[in-house]
C-alpha cells in the first residue's frame, strides 16, 4: 500500500514537472501580433494629429482625452479589468495563478510634447497592450498578477509615475501644464482624485517588477545596427540658471578695449561648457539650452545676459563635479572682460539605475529570440526613473532611425517595434518564471 502510494506520488511529481516544461517550451514560443501593434500606432496618431505628420497630444487636452478613450477600449478588448486610479493613469490588471505573489507592472505613456511624434510613449504602451492580449488570446494566465498602465502627463514631468513614486507636492499640483490647466485640475479631468493624491503612492518593494519598452531616442542602436537596447539606467539632470552682468553702453560709441560685454562673456561660458564637458571620459552631456541678452538692441552692448545650463549623466558626481569645474572657469573668464558671473541653486533630479537582475532577464530574452543587444543610458527622462525609485525596473530601448525624437520626423520601423514588443513578452514570461514575489 505504501509502495503504491509512493508510486503515485513519484508519477504526479513526473507529470507536474512535464507540464511546467511543456508550459515553459509554449510560452517561448509565444509571439505578439505585429501588424495588430501598427495598426493600433496608426489608430492613437490620429488622436491630436498635426499637419506635419505628427501628433499634438498634450495632457489634458481633448486630443489626450479621446486618445485615452481610445486607449481603454484596447485594454478592455485585452481581457484587462480597467480602472483610473487617483493620480489619473490609466490602469488594467489581469489575475493570476498565485494571489500570493506580487504584481508585474508594464507600460508607458500616450502623452506627447506639442509638435510632437507618433511612437514616443505610444510604442510600449500599446505594445504592452498587445502583451496583454497575446496571453488572453493564447489562455495563458500568469502566476503572478499583470498590470498594464498608461501613464498620465509623462512630457510634463512624469507627473503619473511621479504620483506612484515619490508623491507630487501641492505646488506640483498648482503648476499649470502646456494645456493651460493646473496638473490638479488636470487629473481630476482624468477621472484622478487630486485630494487623494498621497494615497496614488506605491510602498517600496510592493511589486515585483515594472518593465517598460520604449523608443531609444536616440541614435546608438541605430549607428552600431543593434536591434535591442538593454537601459541601464535613465540620467540624472542638473540645472542652473547663469546670470552675467556687465554694464549696457552704447554699441557706436563705446570702444571694443572698453567693453563690459556680457554677451562676449556668454559666448566664452558656453564654449568653455563644450570644452569641459567633452575632456571629460564618458557619455556625459552639457547643453545651454536658452539666452536673454539684456536691453536685446542692435545698438547696445549687452549689460545683462541670462542663460539656461544643463549637464546629464548616469554618475550624479560627475556631472556635480562638471559644474563645479564650470563654476571656476567662469570666474576666469569674468576677468577677462569685467563682468561677473552668478549662478542659481542647481535643480537636480537624481539619475535612476534599473536593477541588474531584470537587465538580465532583458538580455537573455532577447538573446533567445536572437536579437543582438547594447547596454546603455537613457540620456532623456521616463516613468521607469520614477518607478525604479521604490521598485525594481528593467527598460527595454528600440532604434529610433536617425536618432530623431520629440519631432513629426520621429519614427521606428515596425519590425524594431516587432522585435521590442516579443523581447518585452518573453521577459515578461520569464520574470513569471523567476521570481518567487
Amino acid at each position: 500500500m505504501q509502495n503504491r502510494a509512493l508510486r503515485a506520488a513519484s508519477l504526479f511529481a513526473l507529470s507536474l514537472a512535464c507540464l511546467t516544461i511543456t508550459r515553459a517550451q509554449s510560452t517561448s514560443a509565444l509571439r505578439v501580433n505585429a501588424p495588430r501593434i501598427s495598426e493600433h500606432l496608426t489608430a492613437l496618431s490620429k488622436f491630436g494629429a498635426n499637419p506635419q505628420g505628427g501628433v499634438s497630444r498634450v495632457a489634458y487636452t481633448q486630443a489626450d482625452l479621446d486618445g485615452r478613450a481610445y486607449a481603454i477600449n484596447l485594454m478592455k478588448n485585452a481581457g484587462l479589468d480597467v480602472h483610473i486610479d487617483l493620480a489619473g493613469n490609466m490602469v488594467g490588471t489581469r489575475p493570476g495563478r498565485e494571489a500570493s505573489l506580487q504584481t508585474l507592472m508594464i507600460g508607458s505613456h500616450i502623452d506627447s510634447v506639442p509638435m510632437g511624434g507618433n511612437y514616443d510613449g505610444d510604442v510600449g504602451s500599446l505594445s504592452a497592450i498587445e502583451v496583454a492580449q497575446t496571453l488572453k488570446e493564447h489562455s495563458v494566465t500568469l502566476r503572478h498578477p499583470l498590470e498594464v498602465i498608461i501613464f498620465q502627463n509623462e512630457e510634463g514631468g512624469t507627473v503619473g509615475s511621479k504620483a506612484l513614486g515619490e508623491g507630487l507636492t501641492a505646488a506640483q499640483l498648482n503648476l499649470v501644464s502646456q494645456s493651460g490647466k493646473t496638473v490638479r485640475d488636470g487629473i481630476r479631468a482624468l477621472g484622478g482624485n487630486p485630494d487623494r493624491i498621497a494615497e496614488a503612492r506605491l510602498k517600496p518593494g510592493s511589486l515585483a517588477a515594472y518593465f517598460e519598452l520604449h523608443i531609444e531616442q536616440g541614435g546608438q542602436l541605430e549607428r552600431h545596427k543593434i536591434q535591442i537596447g538593454v537601459v541601464e539606467g535613465i540620467v540624472g539632470i542638473l540645472h542652473s540658471e547663469v546670470t552675467i552682468e556687465g554694464f549696457g553702453n552704447h554699441a557706436g560709441t563705446t570702444p571694443m578695449d572698453q567693453r563690459r560685454d556680457a554677451m562676449l562673456a556668454a559666448a566664452r561660458f558656453i564654449e568653455k561648457v563644450n570644452q569641459v564637458v567633452t575632456a571629460t571620459p564618458g557619455a556625459q552631456v552639457g547643453t545651454v539650452g536658452w539666452l536673454k541678452a539684456e536691453p536685446g538692441a542692435y545698438n547696445v552692448v549687452p549689460g545683462k545676459v541670462t542663460l539656461g545650463l544643463e549637464l546629464r549623466d548616469l554618475d550624479e558626481k560627475k556631472f556635480v563635479a562638471l559644474f563645479r569645474q564650470l563654476r571656476t572657469a567662469s570666474e576666469a573668464i569674468g576677468k577677462m572682460n569685467q563682468t561677473k558671473f552668478t549662478f542659481s541653486e542647481p535643480v537636480i533630479v537624481h539619475p535612476a539605475l534599473t536593477a541588474a537582475p531584470l537587465r538580465k532577464l532583458i538580455d537573455d530574452s532577447a538573446h533567445a529570440l536572437g536579437f543582438t543587444t547594447l547596454l546603455l543610458p537613457s540620456g532623456a527622462g521616463h516613468d521607469a526613473q520614477e518607478i525604479a525609485r521604490i521598485v525594481p525596473a528593467g527598460m527595454i530601448f528600440v532604434p529610433s532611425i536617425g536618432g530623431i525624437s520629440h519631432s513629426p520626423k520621429e519614427f521606428s520601423r515596425p519590425e524594431d517595434i516587432q522585435n521590442g514588443a516579443n523581447v518585452l513578452l518573453q521577459t515578461v514570461l520569464k520574470a513569471d518564471a523567476s521570481s518567487s514575489n
